[in-house]
């Protein structure tokens, strides 16, 4: 039976990644709420740097990517800091969904890696 590992997140019965069989599965949010689209999404990507890196691996192993936005109309501000960001050489499957999320959060991002090539 293969391992799993969680990282234990800052909230009681949530973890930041878990890994299982070489896969990472992970959420990562702002830390601050006051922010504009722009921050949330710069410090979101920045958190999922962080968590991919405290599993192992790196935004180049990205798989798969569901970003969930409170307003549609603010993903153009998103998708510009998302293009800064990612592995243009390796970028990976997204979808983005407007969705209600946990009051302040404007962006919530579901992702799945491999630690391996």
């Amino acid at each position: 039976m293969l391992p799993i590992t969680r990282f234990p997140g800052s909230v009681a019965g949530r973890s930041t990644s878990v890994v299982h069989n070489s896969m990472v599965y992970t959420v990562s949010t702002a830390d601050t709420y006051e922010l504009d689209m722009r921050k949330q999404t710069t410090e979101a990507l920045a958190n999922l740097d962080k968590q991919l890196a405290q599993a192992g691996t790196d935004k180049s192993r990205l798989l798969s990517v569901i970003v969930y936005i409170t307003d549609m109309a603010l993903k153009p501000q998103m998708n510009e800091i998302w293009d800064q960001w990612v592995d243009m050489k390796n970028p990976p499957q997204r979808a983005c969904i407007g969705a209600a999320l946990e009051e302040g959060d404007l962006i919530e991002i579901v992702a799945t890696a491999s630690t391996k090539d």
